[in-house]
């Protein structure tokens, strides 16, 4: 059976896959807004532990297993001979296998060619989920990102090109007040150029990152919701899902583009008339945080 090093993080839409956690933490653990890993050392699962996990799953579950994510951080940076070998042990174990994810980091993908992507595809490694957090180039810088957006934009493109479909991630009031439009601007121009199939928006929360967080001229709502207006304006990509349904978010929007763009505008602007009617609500600067870890 698997063994996890906690926590163990995973996206909504792999809340049914069965997890293996092929890396622990993060290769690229220095991201400013980030708490997710700060708590491990990156290393990689030797391959013939994750082949005793994958065979210690009884046969009587195995036919119920049809999706894997795997973990941690940026999963795909293992490297590529042993991520093939898993993979090929998986597809093996599980006869109705019909996908596996991972997260992949701007860092990792520069460790794969598109010709290694596409057989990692054709091994079932069919999505990848990748933090832009933001398109605009000092937002990355003030973050430490490590990556401008063109660079972030030729790796997720290399994705693309292969063909596994790309769900990207940005984060509301990552920029503050100071850059609010411009990081909604740039993030949108980002996601019109890579189309990716998926794009979801969090909305900065505190966890194990407050040094950050605290030095942040940070967002009300009311420029929180504004920054998600410009930013759905802006954006104009074909056939791609949004989603603002984590937690963190305070509004929640469904839609795809570009068949709901005005659908979703209007949703911000009639969110931002209701909550006028909640004194101080919209000029109070949100609080969720998560302690636990």
């Amino acid at each position: 059976m698997p063994t996890y090093i906690e926590p163990v993080f995973r996206p909504p839409s792999e809340a049914r896959s069965l997890i293996f956690q092929i890396t622990i933490g993060c290769s690229q653990n220095h991201c400013a807004y980030c708490g997710m890993y700060k708590m491990k050392r990156f290393a990689l699962k030797p391959v013939e532990e994750v082949f005793a996990e994958i065979d210690g799953i009884p046969g009587r579950y195995r036919l119920h297993v049809d999706r894997v994510f795997l973990a941690d951080g940026d999963a795909l940076v293992y490297p590529f001979e042993g991520l093939c070998a898993i993979l090929d042990r998986l597809a093996a174990t599980f006869p109705n296998l019909t996908r596996v994810g991972s997260y992949a980091s701007p860092n990792s993908l520069t460790t794969k060619s598109v010709d290694e992507l596409r057989m990692l595809r054709e091994k079932r490694l069919r999505i990848v989920y990748f933090g832009l957090e933001s398109g605009d180039d000092a937002t990355l810088a003030a973050v430490n990102k490590g990556f401008t957006a063109e660079k972030m934009a030729q790796e997720a493109l290399k994705a693309r090109e292969a063909g596994m479909k790309l769900s990207v991630t940005a984060i509301l009031g990552v920029a503050g007040r100071g850059r609010s439009l411009d990081h909604a601007r740039g993030t949108a121009a980002w996601v019109n150029r890579v189309n990716p199939e998926f794009f979801s928006l969090l909305t900065l929360f505190r966890r194990h990152n407050e040094e950050f967080v605290d030095t942040l001229d940070q967002c009300t709502r009311r420029e929180l919701l504004a920054e998600a207006k410009e930013l759905l304006a802006h954006l104009s990509p074909q056939r791609t899902i949004l989603r603002s349904n984590h937690v963190s978010n305070f509004l929640e929007l469904a839609g795809s583009y570009p068949k709901d763009r005005e659908r979703l505008i209007a949703s911000v602007e009639e969110a931002v008339a209701h909550l006028e009617g909640i004194p101080g609500y919209l000029d109070e600067v949100p609080e969720y945080g998560e302690e636990y870890y």
